[in-house]
């Protein structure tokens, strides 16, 4: 008797599953969701093309940006002084570009020493040029930087930068300008 009973389970019981399964509202929702989702798909595509204003505005958000590409040296505005301008003595590049040029070789010096050169102009220039515990020349002669008889540092019109130690990391570096004058309007000053 109690085979029977477990052959009749087993007969039934798979054919319970698949009549529950067959007709139960669950089983129909995923294939209805596919399509609900394909539909939904469809009125979008439709609607996106039926639509041409939608379809630019998205066009036009996915768009490459402009290729104008504006390059600046300095954030600083300067003004050209009076009268006509002072040629450029030692170099062909833009002061403001040989002055940053400056004030990379000196924190390149600050970031390997741990602190920045100190000292009047030709002290600070002995140090860039190699006079140094690692006898490095930090001083490129192609980015501008010139070094004159009297071995100090001179911007591009052949006068000596001044050099203000603010701390151990900080250094203002002014440059005369084209005036040639000192504390001028015309001056260049970058702070390292």
């Amino acid at each position: 008797m109690k085979n029977r009973v477990l052959a009749a389970v087993i007969l039934v019981l798979p054919l319970a599953f698949f009549v529950y399964f067959w007709g139960h509202p669950g089983a129909e929702k995923i294939p209805a969701a596919k399509n609900t989702q394909a539909a939904q798909d469809l009125a979008v595509a439709k609607a996106l093309t039926a639509n041409s204003r939608a379809t630019a505005l998205i066009a036009s958000n996915f768009a490459p940006p402009p290729q104008t590409i504006f390059y600046s040296a300095s954030s600083k505005v300067r003004s050209a002084p009076a009268g006509p301008p002072t040629p450029l003595e030692f170099t062909n590049l833009d002061p403001a570009i040989v002055l940053e040029s400056l004030v990379r070789a000196i924190h390149d010096f600050g970031s390997r020493f741990g602190g920045n050169p100190v000292g009047t102009n030709p002290e600070i220039t002995s140090q860039l040029s190699g006079n140094n515990p690692k006898h490095i020349n930090f001083l490129q002669t192609e980015a501008g930087m010139r070094v004159n008889a009297n071995g100090e540092l001179i911007d591009p019109w052949g006068t000596p930068y001044f050099f203000h130690q603010l701390s151990g990391t900080d250094m203002e570096i002014h440059s005369a300008g084209p005036d040639r004058v000192m504390w001028t309007s015309d001056d260049l000053v970058r702070s390292e």
